[in-house]
């Protein structure tokens, strides 16, 4: 039997201090035994989660006799954690045991230097955050899950599960994996990765250089554009606008268009019943073909798959529902 540690810190997201705790509360061995012992760790006899108010029954020093810590995310992930906390995390991890994080929990273990040169993810929303706090770490927002072998990190919520169902996997096989995948009504393999979530290149909500442009894309990505077209509707020079668009989001102006036109692509596959071929010439690409690598690539799925689990019930509106 394993061992696991859930760290309970201050405002801490309710969810997912749950996940843990379900996942590896569900896991049973072949012979009845269950696969793990979960207490609940905290630098507080109390902390607050959301709404919720929880009575913590060990202290950090339990953190010294388990074979797991899992660390949630935190409501406000940009709060600094106890020092307390950092001090055993990093002792934790001298020690070779096994940390994973939840969600925005990936900012504790980079605040305590744990992911420094290895793959970690977090919530798509915050990834540009993280990134920008944590340049040292390889943050790839597109995945549910990384594993660097002693130190794991998920994407958003649910992404915390197929974290959990993973390491389940490899401590005791497919076979007692997929029973607790059953017990938790969850897949045991999520097709694709935090990819097919992230809603792509809207236009920000405050002002920009790009203002003039971006709505101009929006409306007209359904056309062959080129660079030059671009430019020309921006009223700048195509230097100036490469230069702009790099500096504001990251991105060269041609493949700003290309997140427009998969953001729209996703919206047509989870509104409407329209063909494959019929969304490509739609949002502008110039062939189907080149549409599904784009988007297989983009995505992480095929358009295909992409409707099968976005695709919102005909004839249904948001009044309806009210």
């Amino acid at each position: 039997m394993y061992t696991t540690a859930v760290l309970a810190l201050p405002d801490a997201i309710a969810f997912d201090l749950a996940t843990p705790i379900e996942t590896f509360g569900r896991v049973r061995l072949p012979d009845g035994r269950p696969g793990y012992r979960t207490l609940v760790a905290g630098p507080e006899h109390e902390v607050t989660a959301g709404p919720l108010r929880l009575a913590v029954d060990e202290g950090l020093d339990a953190l010294q006799r388990v074979d797991l810590i899992v660390v949630p995310g935190r409501n406000n992930p940009l709060a600094p954690t106890p020092p307390a906390v950092l001090d055993a995390l990093r002792a934790a991890a001298d020690r070779g045991t096994r940390i994973a994080s939840i969600c925005v929990g990936a900012f504790t273990l980079a605040e305590a230097g744990l992911l420094d040169g290895r793959d970690a993810t977090t919530h798509w929303l915050a990834a540009d955050e993280f990134a920008r706090r944590y340049p040292a770490v390889r943050v790839n927002p597109d995945v549910l899950y990384t594993d660097n072998g002693k130190i794991l990190t998920s994407a958003g919520a649910v992404a915390g599960i197929d974290l959990c169902l993973h390491i389940v996997q490899n401590d005791y096989g497919s076979v007692v994996a997929a029973d607790a995948a059953r017990l938790a009504v969850a897949p045991l393999h999520r097709p694709g990765g935090q990819a097919q979530y992230i809603v792509r290149n809207r236009a920000p909500r405050r002002p920009t250089a790009l203002d003039r442009v971006l709505p101009w894309i929006e409306e007209n990505a359904y056309r062959d554009l080129s660079l030059a077209d671009l430019a020309d509707a921006a009223g700048l020079s195509v230097r100036t606008l490469t230069r702009r668009f790099k500096e504001e989001t990251g991105q060269s102006p041609m493949q700003w268009v290309a997140g427009v036109r998969i953001r729209q692509a996703q919206e047509l596959l989870e509104t409407t019943d329209h063909t494959v071929d019929r969304i490509a010439a739609q949002t502008g690409f110039p062939t189907t073909s080149n549409f599904r690598s784009q988007f297989g690539h983009v995505v992480g799925v095929t358009p295909g798959a992409y409707r099968k689990v976005f695709r919102t019930e005909p004839n249904r509106t948001a009044e309806e529902f009210r």
